[in-house]
């Protein structure tokens, strides 16, 4: 019997990956982020081999700035943590 394709994650399983990063681990570098979020997906039994790291700051902004989440990166400009703005 041939092994079923994993199925590609829509953007809200990439947010509910998301959420359940931040509830796990407390402080998380930008850097490390999309890494994390993947394999998220990965355990869940998601194909991530086309998610990309823009495709994942781009759900990560949206969510930001529709009120779905906190920034708790700092990255998105006018939201989160102040210590980046000048």
């Amino acid at each position: 019997m041939m092994a079923r394709k994993k199925p590609y994650p829509h953007n809200n399983d990439i947010l509910n990956a998301m959420l359940r990063v931040f509830s796990r681990e407390s402080i998380i570098k930008p850097i490390d982020f999309p890494d994390k979020v993947r394999e998220e997906l990965r355990k869940e039994g998601f194909y991530v081999g086309l998610v990309s790291t823009k495709r994942i700051w781009r759900i990560y902004e949206e969510a930001v700035r529709r009120g779905f989440i906190y920034d708790y990166l700092g990255v998105v400009v006018g939201y989160g943590s102040e210590y980046w703005e000048e």
